[in-house]
């Protein structure tokens, strides 16, 4: 077969395959698959967010919590008493809704104070506790520990509520500019402030986005969340605790518990979270 004759034999074939194919019905046309759209990538927040809501069910919080409740209603210190009249600021016993107004003034104590302070205003004054002594007494001990988890109690009682604190006594109003002053203040050997953390858009630590505690209605992950299970050393922190750890990461020394300044910053803090829907107890990486 010489080299003309496949060259008319190719011809030919070609020729036939393009005929069955133009009358082949367009029905018939296998359907072309849809390609697959592309994943939106997932950001390290949203890696973290999975993450605490796998923890969130069965939050160790709940036996802090438990505690809390029990201790509310036991007759214990040198008075044997209980701290059911104990006033958080919505009158004697009123535990729902207090700590979504808290820090606020108390006209007992001429002070403003967070939550932690006014429980230990009441175990001295109801059940006749040594208020400076539970003060000096370090994180995770002793009545430091009851404190806790009181606080984590009083502050469950209120979850789903939304940040209200008052301003509208003078001391209140003075509270938040001290708390915004010392919030923006930059020092220590790092030479860097709250906000040089909690200040701006795009911070993070490690893989964690960092709230902006900055603005109104503010962030009810960072502020709202607190008291707070940390997940990384197993152990309930407190607002008092968390501020306390903050001034290490500054280097600052550390502040007296209930101080002014850390009252101040939480009502700072918390003025600016109006309006956010308490979380707390939460749980935290």
């Amino acid at each position: 077969m010489n080299k003309k004759t496949l060259w008319i034999g190719a011809a030919a074939l070609a020729a036939a395959s393009l005929a069955a194919a133009q009358t082949t019905p367009a029905a018939s046309a296998a359907p072309v698959a849809a390609s697959p759209a592309t994943p939106t990538p997932k950001t390290a927040g949203d890696g973290i967010a999975e993450y605490r809501a796998m923890l969130a069910d069965g939050n160790p919080a709940d036996l802090f919590e438990a505690k809390g409740e029990g201790l509310w209603t036991t007759r214990r210190g040198p008075k044997a008493a209980t701290l059911e009249k104990c006033d958080l600021g919505k009158g004697p016993g009123v535990v729902k809704g207090a700590f979504v107004e808290l820090p606020r003034w108390f006209a007992d104590t001429q002070k403003v104070q967070d939550l932690e302070s006014r429980l230990v205003t009441c175990m001295q004054t109801l059940q006749g506790f040594d208020a400076a002594e539970i003060a000096k007494t370090r994180f995770g001990q002793g009545e430091q520990v009851n404190v806790t988890a009181l606080a984590t109690w009083v502050a469950a009682e209120s979850r789903g509520l939304r940040f209200n604190l008052p301003q509208g006594h003078p001391e209140e109003q003075r509270s938040y500019e001290i708390g915004k002053r010392v919030f923006f203040f930059r020092g220590g050997t790092h030479d860097f402030s709250c906000a040089s953390c909690h200040g701006e858009e795009g911070k993070r630590i490690r893989l964690q986005d960092l709230p902006i505690l900055t603005r109104n209605p503010g962030d009810g992950v960072g502020f709202a969340a607190w008291p707070a299970y940390r997940v990384s050393n197993g152990e309930m922190w407190s607002m008092q605790l968390r501020l306390n750890d903050c001034f290490r990461q500054q280097r600052f020394p550390f502040p007296t518990f209930g101080s002014e300044i850390t009252v101040a910053l939480g009502t700072y803090m918390g003025v600016n979270a109006r309006g956010a829907q308490s979380v707390a107890p939460a749980i935290k990486r």
